[in-house]
């Protein structure tokens, strides 16, 4: 089975998606906040689910060649793979935001890949646990990996052909920072997610 047979999102299934990330985004926020002793916010705009090869190309954009991700696969009653995605340029930034412009820039590199790596597991973390929370599931999460290179390169280690696709939206230090986290899943962890997504809109209609 491919993506192809894969029924779109319907309306309410991507504003539920979008209600749980902001709600996951919120909480990453408060997190990176006690870190950085900066003010942080963090919007989830949009929520769709891509093919890998056309979230690839969605990442990949004329100026974004280069990229740089942090990736935790994650497994329970839905498994995958998150990755939370910058362009290279964004990625720097942030590093910037989070250690301190007062570095020189060379301390900076140094400590990019460490900073990456921290503030993408609160991130991924915050995200993931709280969806499985708020869908009453439990999931366990890998060790945070810094991986560099194009659109291809983040997704060709997929298992699936599916991406499910959000657009996050970074504001630190009055500064905005665009990248996207993307949740790779097979067809039957997607179709389960969407069970658990169906419960969690019942949930809120009972109310």
């Amino acid at each position: 089975m491919t993506g192809d047979s894969f029924v779109p999102l319907t309306e309410m299934e991507r504003d539920a998606l979008a209600e749980l990330a902001n709600i996951a985004m919120a909480k990453a926020a408060s997190s990176l906040r006690l870190m950085i002793q900066s003010e942080v916010v963090l919007a989830v705009p949009s929520v769709d689910i891509f093919t890998s090869a056309a979230a690839a190309r969605l990442v990949a954009k004329p100026d974004n060649a280069k990229l740089v991700a942090v990736r935790q696969d994650f497994a329970g009653a839905f498994s995958g793979r998150a990755l939370l995605i910058f362009p290279e340029r964004s990625s720097l930034e942030l590093v910037r935001a989070v250690v301190g412009r007062q570095l020189p820039l060379e301390d900076i590199v140094d400590l990019e890949d460490e900073a990456l790596a921290e503030t993408g597991n609160i991130i991924l973390n915050s995200w993931v646990a709280t969806v499985a929370n708020l869908l009453k599931r439990g999931l366990k999460m890998s060790l945070p990996i810094v991986v560099r290179g194009d659109g291809n390169h983040m997704f060709e280690s997929a298992r699936s052909d599916l991406v499910l696709f959000l657009h996050v939206k970074f504001d630190i230090r009055q500064q905005e920072i665009g990248g996207y986290v993307a949740l790779l899943m097979d067809i039957p962890s997607l179709d389960e997610l969407r069970l658990l997504i169906a419960g969690f809109i019942r949930s809120l209609t009972r109310g």
